[in-house]
């Protein structure tokens, strides 16, 4: 899709939206539980040396992710 990439792609500083989670399973509730629900703004605030896991700031409270979770989550940058 245009403009869209996986969250793990997501750089110290950038900010994006979350367009859309590719899960169907427990673990989409559980990201969605965490506020990651399409539409809200995500800023990734820091990553370890190998790149896995990342924070993100999400809503306010920051959140860490390893890869396979943020490879199933899709943003769009900001135009």
């Amino acid at each position: 899709m245009k403009n869209m990439e996986s969250l793990k792609e997501l750089n110290r500083g950038q900010k994006a939206v979350i367009a859309r989670l590719e899960s169907s399973d427990d673990i989409r509730r559980r990201l969605q539980d965490m506020g990651l629900i399409e539409g809200t703004a995500v800023e990734c605030v820091g990553k370890s040396p190998l790149g896995d896991p990342a924070a993100y700031l999400v809503r306010g409270a920051v959140i860490a992710l390893r890869s396979k979770e943020s490879d199933r989550i899709f943003i769009r940058f900001a135009e």
